[in-house]
């Protein structure tokens, strides 16, 4: 079987011709913010770092890392390594969380980006005849526009709905029959439900393929998106601090998504320990941008968690894969000092089965021990049915969780629609532990 390949010549390098492209891009970025960046001119002063001196891609250990701390410490523009003449867009983080993040791009920054997406949505299954629904947001946030992009470089046709006004993003796909789908996987399960509601089927529309990422997801969550709306899901990943969405995607194989390793050097680490992890465990995204322009970071701890995988992919790339992110270092809820990730209710959820995947997580304490409540919304059909049917269901739902968690909760079941519904990312987790402590 033969597969589309943007980009082959980088896509398909040979490993050692990938290092030594590697090792080239990162004393040129170097260079280049120790002449432009004054806090970066500071730290590898202080570290004993200079280009000259990075002689293997294993010397970049030698280079302190850089957090999100850093971005806010010198927000607004303390990191740009080019004159604010020479930037052409900027984006920013919500900073929903604390100061938002913010990020520019040259020109050349922009047409590297749209490559970059490009490259992932033709790995997906997009082609130029098909036609593209994008309900993501357009603003500061980097996915509308960065999909936007990078879809048009490969030539197929844009429907840009962005978000909210879900009826709407409905009959938008019946009517104007896009064939490809961009937005948060959530979302795209919330469509599906609206699609029911109003007695649209798979069938009507003319979707086939799903291009999602702005969250976490399971592979549990994947199965039930491709039966609802009759499409492939495939899933992507970026964050603003190093691009935006175009750091990596998945093929049409589905067996991790392709890192592009030509223009982002990856290291993967132990979060606590901070040494690379061995092959096939779970460590820490740490990412060194290779060919930004005007703005860069050197060794960016994501806080994402992950597993990399190192042998080729059938498809015929040779780039490194990560699977799925599993969580963050900074999400790992710890109750009662047992560490946990949201990801593990929702496998639990999808794969017993008869609960809707939409549910939240509410952290408090009482006294000096903490409580957890997980809320799982229900199918309108399991509260029609009778009271020791759903009494039984409850008790097998608390039962699975209890063996995936390890730690006690109490288990609430809601009526259909209760949840809030997110235009982009779910908000899974609500710990009121810190607003708690405050009022003590």
């Amino acid at each position: 079987m033969s597969y589309e390949i943007w980009q082959p010549e980088f896509e398909c390098l040979p490993r050692e011709e990938m290092q030594a492209l590697q090792l080239t891009r990162l004393k040129e970025t170097l260079a280049r913010l120790c002449e432009n960046v004054p806090f970066y001119r500071d730290r590898l002063k202080e570290a004993g770092v200079s280009p000259d001196s990075i002689r293997t891609l294993d010397d970049v250990r030698r280079i302190p890392f850089t957090t999100k701390a850093d971005l806010r410490q010198h927000y607004p523009y303390g990191l740009l390594s080019v004159p604010l003449k020479n930037v052409a867009r900027i984006h920013a983080s919500t900073g929903t969380t604390g100061q938002p993040t913010v990020v520019a791009y040259t020109r050349r920054d922009l047409e590297t980006w749209a490559d970059l997406v490009a490259r992932f949505v033709v790995a997906a299954g997009v082609r130029p005849d098909d036609l593209v629904h994008i309900a993501f947001s357009y603003g500061l946030f980097t996915g509308g526009f960065g999909l936007h992009y990078g879809i048009e470089r490969m030539g197929a046709g844009i429907i840009p709905v962005a978000a909210g006004n879900t009826e709407r993003q409905v009959r938008i796909l019946k009517e104007m029959r896009p064939t490809a789908l961009v937005c948060t996987p959530s979302y795209s399960l919330h469509i599906a439900e609206v699609m029911e509601s109003m007695g649209i089927t798979p069938e009507d529309i003319a979707l086939r393929i799903g291009l999602f990422g702005g969250e976490f997801w399971s592979e549990s969550l994947r199965r039930e998106i491709e039966i609802r709306l009759g499409i492939g899901a495939t899933d992507n990943y970026g964050l603003s601090e190093v691009i935006g969405p175009g750091v990596s995607g998945e093929c049409v194989v589905k067996n991790g998504m392709h890192l592009q390793e030509d223009h982002f050097l990856i290291e993967h680490i132990d979060p606590e320990t901070e040494r690379p992890v061995a092959p096939g465990e779970v460590g820490e995204l740490v990412i060194t941008p290779l060919s930004r322009e005007a703005f860069s970071v050197l060794r960016y701890r994501t806080r994402d968690l992950c597993t990399l995988i190192d042998e080729p992919c059938s498809c015929g790339r040779t780039t490194r894969r990560m699977t799925k992110v599993i969580g963050r270092t900074d999400d790992m809820l710890i109750v009662r000092g047992v560490n946990l990730f949201p990801s593990q209710v929702e496998t639990v959820l999808l794969d017993m089965g008869g609960a809707e995947p939409h549910y939240q997580i509410v952290v408090g304490r009482s006294g000096t021990l903490d409580e957890m409540e997980i809320q799982v919304e229900m199918p309108p059909e399991l509260f029609s049915d009778e009271m020791k049917e759903l009494h039984q269901f409850e008790r097998n739902l608390e039962k699975r969780l209890q063996g995936e968690l390890g730690v006690s909760f109490k288990l609430t079941l809601v009526e259909p629609r209760t949840l809030e519904r997110s235009m982009g990312k779910a908000k899974r987790v609500v710990d009121l532990r810190g607003e708690q402590q405050k009022t003590t």
